[in-house]
């Protein structure tokens, strides 16, 4: 028995939706050994049924799991037929199914080429979207949550390296924006967004970054940024080109958190004492 084409979503929350020519329905209720069950088979490839039922009911005996399964599959077969392909012992979503995660997946390895252009890429919406399955614990849940995590974030910096160097330097400072509120505390997210300044030649705007991470950093963890982050300031002083005066970046750099001048003017370059 056919079924109409369907989208499981997975990031930001689970959601399955049946679409038809014409509209689109989310289908609501369903059991949580049912979610479960369409969340792996969307982030797995052709899984072994004995395999599943294992995974997804771990700690009831083997029978009593085939048996969760095959009630899984009873009601899922109900509210969306032929969501699920059941062939030669396995178990996989049906081609005509789309999963936002396999669609992340091919956006992330787009951004991250880099022979690929950034023009087919920059609007795709599942690049900023949410955490897998926020609220899930299962241990086949988290690992894959952070995969996913780090993909969005290397994706992420790649892009914003590629707008920049194609000279769409709004574009590629939302892009690395959305790299560092995705987390915080990474360094090579404020280093990308600190270039992109850089090529505009926003250089206050470079060392307020440098500034702001710097602090984040010193309240969070006690250290200091790495010597590629300075370094990127200190490039300035060297550098004939540069129109800052070259005691404001490199004198404040190359000073630690706990000892620096009491004042070097609106430009100064510091941490908490």
């Amino acid at each position: 028995m056919g079924t109409a084409a369907a989208r499981v979503d997975l990031m930001g929350g689970f959601a399955l939706y049946l679409t038809g020519s014409r509209s689109c329905a989310a289908v609501d209720d369903l059991p949580r050994g049912v979610q479960r069950l369409v969340a792996h088979l969307g982030l797995s490839h052709r899984p072994a049924r004995a395999a599943v039922a294992g995974l997804l009911w771990p700690d009831v005996p083997e029978s009593q799991a085939h048996g969760s399964l095959r009630s899984a599959l009873w009601r899922l077969q109900k509210v969306a037929p032929g969501l699920v392909d059941v062939s030669g012992g396995a178990l996989a979503l049906a081609p005509a199914v789309r999963v936002d995660v396999r669609e992340f997946d091919v956006w992330a390895h787009s951004a991250l080429d880099p022979r690929g252009d950034a023009d087919p890429v920059i609007s795709a919406g599942v690049g900023m979207s949410g955490d897998l399955l926020p609220g899930w614990y299962d241990d086949w849940v988290l690992l894959e949550r952070e995969r996913l995590r780090q993909l969005r974030l290397h994706a992420l910096e790649a892009l914003a390296d590629k707008l920049t160097a194609a000279g769409r330097h709004g574009e590629a400072v939302q892009a690395a924006h959305a790299a560092v509120r995705t987390e915080p505390l990474r360094e090579t997210a404020h280093r990308t967004l600190m270039r992109i300044h850089l090529a505009q030649g926003n250089v206050a705007e470079a060392i307020r970054t440098c500034e702001s991470f710097r602090a984040l950093l010193f309240d969070e963890l006690g250290v200091a940024p790495s010597p590629q982050m300075e370094e990127l300031v200190f490039g300035l002083r060297r550098s004939p080109s540069s129109r800052a005066p070259a005691r404001v970046p490199g004198g404040a750099l190359s000073e630690g958190p706990r000892h620096r001048p009491a004042h070097r003017g609106p430009a100064r370059v510091g941490g908490p004492q």
